[in-house]
C-alpha cells in the first residue's frame, strides 16, 4: 500500500528533473531499441514496444526507484534461435513464462543470491559494460563523413559545457535539441535515428501468443525462459546496486525480481520482447537529474508518446547526437579509480576485476563475465581461508600426553593441512585434540577429523577431543564414524 510519504518520496520529490531526465532517457532508448529488435530478429516495433511496456510497468513493481528498464540486448542475443526457428509468438510465449519465473526468483528470495558477488566483480561489471557501450556506438563512427565527427564533437561539449552555465535543464536534452535543429535545418549527410529502420505507428495493441497449449511448447520455450530470466535478473540486480551506490540510497531487490517478471509478462502481451535494468540509460538518467520513479515512468511514457505522435520528426533525429550522449554514458560509466587501484589492490582483486571485464567484452555475454568472476573470487577466497589455520602441538611434562591445538577453519579446502599436521605418535600414550580455536563447516572436516583419530588410535593412542563450539559439535556428532562418547563441547584441557 502507498502512504502519502512514500508517493511523495518515490514520485513527486523532484517533478521537474524527473520529467526532463525522463524525456532525454525516452529518446536514447529509440535507437538502442530498433538495435536490439535487429539482433534478435525480429520487427523493430518488437523492442520499442517492449521497452515502453516495462519502463512504464517498472516505474510501479520496480525496488529501485530512478533505475531504467527497457529491451535489453543481454536478452535479444538469447532469442535469436527460437525467433529463427519457431517465429515471434514463441518469443512471447517465452517471453511471459521468463516473468513468470522472475516472479518466483523473487517469492523464493534468490536476490540474496547478490550477496556472493563480490566488489571487484560489480567494479569489473561497471567496466566491461562501459567499454561495450563505447563499442557499440563505434558502427556509427566508422567510415563517415566529417560531419559525423564534427557533430559527435558538437554534442559532447555541449554536453560537458553547457552544464557550466546551468543545470536547470539536463545537458544531453540540449545536445540532442540542437544537434537535431541543425542537422533539419541545414540537411547534413549524416544518419537519423530512421534510418536504423521503420517507426512504428499508433498505440500497441493486446497481444496473446498464438502458439498451442502442450507439453510441447512447453519444452521448447522453457529453456529460453530459464536464460532470459536468469540474464535479466542478474543484470537488474548489478544495475540496482550500481545506482545504489551512484545515490548513496538503498533498494528492495527482492521487489524488483517480481516487479521484473510482471513488467516482462506486460511486455510480452503488448507485442514486446524481453528485457532487463540498462545501465547506461539509469546512468543517463541519473546524471540528468532522475531520481525518482516518475522519471521511469516518463521514458516509457514519453517514448510512447513520440512512437504515435511524433515518429516522423523522432526518425529525423541525427544519430550523432545520441552517440554524443551513450559517448558520455561509458565514460561516466567507468570506474576510473580502478586502474591506479590495479597496483594498490590486493592483486587476487584485481585478477578477478580484469577477468570480469575480459570474458565480458570477448563474449559479449555479461552472465558468463560475472560467473567468471565470482567463481574466482570463491577460489581465491577458499584459498585465503584454508591459510587461516594452525595446529601447534605440545607434550606433557611426564612425556605421556600430546595436545593438538587447532585453531581455524576446517574445511573442504583445508582438510589436507589439517590430516598431515598430526603425527605419528610414538612415544604418546594418549593424545588430546582441543578444538577451542576451531571450527567445522561441513562433512570433508569431520571426515577428515575421524581419518586422523582412527590414525591415532590404530597406533595404540588414546583419543579425546575437546573444546568444540556447539555447532561443530553438532556437524561432528551427527556425522562422525569414530566413538563420540569423550566429546565435550566447551571444555579446556587440563
Amino acid at each position: 500500500m502507498f502512504d502519502i510519504n512514500t508517493l511523495r518520496r518515490d514520485w513527486l520529490a523532484n517533478p521537474r528533473a524527473d520529467i526532463l531526465a525522463g524525456i532525454v532517457v525516452s529518446l536514447a532508448l529509440i535507437p538502442e531499441a530498433i538495435g536490439f529488435s535487429i539482433i534478435a530478429g525480429v520487427d523493430p516495433r518488437v523492442g520499442l514496444y517492449a521497452s515502453v511496456a516495462i519502463a512504464i510497468v517498472i516505474a510501479f513493481t520496480g525496488g529501485r526507484r530512478g533505475m531504467i528498464s527497457a529491451a535489453t540486448a543481454a536478452v535479444a542475443v538469447l532469442v535469436v534461435p527460437l525467433v529463427r526457428d519457431h517465429g515471434v509468438d514463441y518469443l512471447f510465449a517465452a517471453t511471459i513464462l521468463m516473468g513468470l519465473v522472475q516472479i518466483i526468483a523473487g517469492l523464493l528470495r534468490l536476490d540474496l543470491l547478490m550477496q556472493f558477488v563480490s566488489r571487484s566483480v560489480i567494479t569489473g561489471f561497471v567496466n566491461a559494460l562501459a567499454i561495450l557501450i563505447f563499442m557499440a556506438q563505434l558502427p556509427q563512427l566508422v567510415g563517415l563523413g566529417w560531419q559525423t565527427y564534427a557533430m559527435v564533437a558538437a554534442g559532447l561539449a555541449i554536453i560537458y559545457g553547457f552544464p557550466r552555465l546551468t543545470r536547470a535543464v539536463p545537458s544531453p536534452l540540449v545536445a540532442i535539441l540542437i544537434l537535431s535543429a541543425v542537422s533539419i535545418t541545414f540537411g547534413l549527410p549524416v544518419n537519423a535515428v530512421g534510418d536504423m529502420g521503420a517507426l512504428p505507428e499508433g498505440l500497441p495493441s493486446l497481444v496473446l501468443p498464438d502458439v498451442p497449449l502442450t507439453l510441447e511448447t512447453l519444452r521448447i520455450i522453457l529453456p529460453y525462459s530459464l536464460t532470459m530470466a536468469a540474464v535479466g535478473l542478474l543484470e537488474s540486480l548489478l544495475t540496482a546496486q550500481i545506482v545504489d551506490d551512484m545515490t548513496e540510497t538503498d533498494s528492495n531487490k527482492r521487489r524488483e525480481c517480481g516487479g521484473q517478471g510482471i513488467a516482462n509478462m506486460a511486455a510480452a502481451l503488448v507485442g514486446g520482447m524481453g528485457g532487463c535494468a540498462m545501465i547506461g540509460q539509469s546512468v543517463i538518467n541519473i546524471s540528468s537529474g532522475g531520481r525518482g520513479r516518475l522519471s521511469t515512468f516518463v521514458a516509457g511514457a514519453f517514448l510512447l508518446f513520440l512512437l504515435a505522435v511524433l515518429g516522423p520528426f523522432v526518425g529525423r533525429v541525427p544519430m550523432p547526437a545520441l552517440v554524443a550522449v551513450m559517448i558520455m554514458v561509458s565514460i561516466g560509466t567507468f570506474s576510473w579509480n580502478s586502474i591506479p587501484n590495479l597496483r594498490r589492490h590486493p592483486w587476487p582483486s584485481s585478477a578477478v576485476m580484469l577477468t570480469t571485464v575480459v570474458v565480458v567484452v570477448a563474449t559479449h555475454d555479461l552472465a558468463q563475465g560475472v560467473l567468471a568472476g565470482v567463481l574466482l573470487s570463491g577460489i581465491f577466497f577458499a584459498g585465503k581461508v584454508q591459510r587461516m589455520f594452525a595446529v601447534e602441538r605440545t607434550m606433557s611434562d611426564d612425556g605421556t600426553t600430546a595436545t593438538y591445538r587447532v585453531s581455524g577453519q576446517i574445511f573442504f579446502a583445508s582438510v589436507d593441512r589439517f590430516t598431515r599436521a598430526f603425527q605419528a605418535e610414538e612415544t604418546a600414550a594418549a593424545v588430546t585434540i582441543d578444538m577451542t580455536g576451531a571450527h567445522f563447516w561441513d562433512i570433508s572436516a569431520v571426515a577428515a577429523l575421524d581419518k586422523v583419530v582412527a590414525r591415532l588410535r590404530r597406533a595404540g593412542c588414546e583419543v579425546s577431543m575437546i573444546g568444540y563450539n556447539r555447532a561443530s559439535a553438532d556437524i561432528v556428532d551427527k556425522f562422525a564414524l569414530h566413538d563420540k562418547t569423550g566429546f565435550e563441547i566447551g571444555a579446556v584441557p587440563h
